[in-house]
């Protein structure tokens, strides 16, 4: 796996015109992007995956609100 995975979208106004923004890679929190069509800078980290995405659950991927319980 790639150490910089490239996001494909400025996930504030949508435009796909990103580049890294070097200088401002800190250890475990992401490397920071720059979208040259909003002027924003934002890093896009990996967290982890949801127990409930290995079938740990018992109710079938429901929950309270779905209406459908």
């Amino acid at each position: 796996m790639s150490e910089r995975a490239a996001p494909h979208y400025c996930p504030y106004c949508g435009d796909e015109d990103l580049m890294p923004h070097e200088g401002d890679g800190e250890s475990g929190s992401g490397y920071a992007w720059a979208c040259l069509s909003c002027v924003r800078v934002f890093r896009v980290k990996f967290i982890g995956l949801r127990s409930a995405a290995f079938g740990g659950g018992s109710d079938g991927g429901r929950t309270a609100t779905d209406g459908n319980a």
